[in-house]
């Protein structure tokens, strides 16, 4: 195994242990001894990411550790994007993500959200509470190819639909693939309220997302 590969691992493995202080500093040694942004990126950083993304939808990890290790990524790739900015590395892509008008709920946005950024796309949160002219507006300045709808009530899953129909009213339904989730919503809702995908977790909502961007 050469020195960088096994460089590539230890950044892994410091991701999913959620070692947020030792990750920045190999990230950085990473970087002197040479090692390509986009490599530390791809082999470290979202190898890592991916490692926690499987074994939390296999129920061997737990929102904590995912959150844990969501951090160690974020700070990771704080220290790792000047260089990807330098060396003209971009993200795959851009994705919009939203609690729902009327609903207070942000831990699995926030997952959600942790887990799509894993796969290397660039994420717009818009918070919790979201109107729908909001939502709208996001799609029409934004070049984000989906928008990932969460509503954690029963109340409030109608607005997933709401917002859908707001956008086909401005013209721009087309502009974005539409994923839904949360606790009550299930494929069949999304079928019916002509979303175009539906996650249960975190984990399978960063795997459809990604799938958008090929």
């Amino acid at each position: 195994m050469s020195d960088l590969q096994s460089t590539f691992n230890e950044i892994s493995e410091l991701l999913q242990r959620g070692k947020a202080k030792e990750i920045v500093v190999a990230v950085e040694n990473a970087l002197k001894d040479g090692a390509a942004p986009a490599d530390i990126l791809q082999k470290g950083l979202l190898t890592g990411m991916g490692v926690i993304g499987g074994k939390f939808k296999n129920g061997e990890v737990f929102v904590p550790e995912v959150l844990i290790a969501a951090r160690a990524m974020n700070r990771a790739s704080a220290a790792l994007k000047p260089a990807l900015t330098e060396a003209g590395v971009q993200a795959v892509g851009k994705a919009i993500i939203c609690t729902v008008k009327g609903d207070l709920h942000d831990i699995g946005k926030n997952l959600v959200r942790m887990m799509i950024e894993g796969k290397g796309i660039e994420v717009v949160d818009l918070g919790v509470d979201c109107a729908h002219e909001k939502i709208v507006e996001a799609v029409k300045d934004s070049d984000a190819k989906v928008l990932c709808l969460s509503a954690l009530l029963t109340t409030t899953m109608m607005a997933q639909k709401e917002v859908i129909e707001a956008l086909k009213t401005a013209g721009i339904r087309d502009k974005v693939k539409i994923m839904v989730g949360g606790a009550p919503v299930t494929q069949s809702f999304a079928n019916e309220i002509g979303a175009d995908a539906y996650a249960p977790d975190a984990a399978t909502a960063a795997e459809v997302c990604r799938a958008f961007y090929k």
